[in-house]
């Protein structure tokens, strides 16, 4: 029986986001899944447009991890992960944050965004 690996979830849509995802495969050392959000119908998992707005990776035990926080965990999969962990640190994760919420809402808008969807005019 296999152990229980955390999952990433991914845009495999998005050039930058699939540039990230070979280099955690081929860095990789196990324990972690990547799904494409794009090929998924699991009722379970969060909606897609969420999983398209923010990083989301669920752990080997269930737990949901988003943005930064995920990120560290995918990058933990490899041997560079130590290089993430600081952005986890006091005074350093909440600047993190920020730029990545700021990162993602602009990458989704550029990539699924519309007027409409995001509430401006026609």
């Amino acid at each position: 029986m296999t152990a229980p690996r955390d999952t990433l979830y991914y845009d495999g849509q998005c050039p930058l986001c699939l540039r990230e995802i070979r280099t955690l495969r081929r860095l990789g050392r196990g324990g972690l899944a990547l799904a494409d959000i794009h090929h998924l119908a699991d009722p379970a998992l969060p909606r897609r447009e969420q999983l398209l707005r923010t990083l989301h990776l669920r752990t080997a035990t269930g737990e949901w991890l988003t943005g930064v926080e995920a990120t560290v965990r995918a990058w933990s999969h490899t041997p560079w992960g130590w290089l993430f962990r600081p952005l986890l640190w006091p005074g350093i994760a909440p600047l993190a944050r920020r730029l990545y919420r700021a990162w993602a809402a602009r990458r989704y808008r550029r990539r699924y965004g519309c007027t409409v969807c995001l509430g401006g005019e026609d």
